[in-house]
């Protein structure tokens, strides 16, 4: 049984800071691209950042790029979101994903394992 768990979520003020974790379990997903999304009520879901499989490349959404950093310890199944100056507009539930074939990293329908979610909430 391979999982995603995502933790790190919380209720900040307006120009706070988060850092979301994602972890994996069941097998491995070093080989694997990572990414975030978030999808707020009545929204639609949102990419946020994503990473390939070495750490060395990373793609942002442009709602977020200058504000938040996505990053993966080594070969280690954990994956981090550092998110600074927070805004009410980022208030949404953040869901980590896996895929191993993630050659578009925006787009959703790459990636094939997800995360049950963790609420993050921005006050004005």
């Amino acid at each position: 049984q391979a999982q995603l768990v995502e933790s790190g979520g919380g209720l900040v003020q307006a120009g706070g800071s988060l850092r979301l974790s994602c972890a994996a379990s069941g097998r491995t997903f070093s080989s694997y691209a990572m990414a975030w999304f978030r999808q707020a009520p009545g929204k639609e879901r949102e990419f946020v950042a994503a990473i390939d499989w070495s750490g060395n490349s990373k793609y942002y959404g442009d709602a977020v790029k200058g504000r938040f950093t996505i990053s993966r310890l080594g070969a280690a199944d954990t994956m981090y979101l550092q998110m600074n100056s927070l805004k009410p507009e980022d208030t949404a539930v953040y869901r980590c994903a896996a895929g191993r074939y993630a050659g578009v990293p925006g787009l959703e329908v790459q990636y094939d394992y997800w995360g049950q979610g963790t609420q993050v909430t921005v006050s004005s």
